[in-house]
């Protein structure tokens, strides 16, 4: 895989994954109604997830799909992570040997 593919990826995984913090804290900051409309939060995720698409269309013209949508796994990972670190919300010793799992996972399918 050419360093390219590579980030092109990874920028559509942290695209994908600020596209869900985003919407998280914009749903917390507002009750679910006509309201998350125009919710700043909300507006960034639907942002984020539109660049994400386009990033993802270049990674895919570049990468056997299936050695590019097992990276999007990472998400899992990092979402769990950032959302511990900047929503407060609880990772148990289970879910990080998961993280763990995941990333061991996708580190085989990369070097294949």
């Amino acid at each position: 895989m050419s360093l390219l593919s590579l980030s092109y990826i990874l920028m559509a995984v942290f695209l994908g994954t600020a596209a869900q913090l985003f919407l998280k804290a914009g749903t917390n900051a507002t009750p679910v109604g006509f309201g998350l409309a125009l919710e700043p939060r909300i507006l960034a995720g639907i942002g984020c997830y539109a660049v994400s698409l386009v990033v993802w269309i270049l990674a895919l013209a570049k990468t056997p799909v299936s050695v590019a949508y097992p990276m999007v796994s990472l998400g899992f990972a990092l979402n769990a992570l950032l959302a511990w670190w900047l929503l407060g919300e609880a990772v148990t010793p289970m879910r990080m040997a998961g993280i763990g799992v995941i990333i061991a996972g996708v580190f085989l399918v990369a070097r294949s």
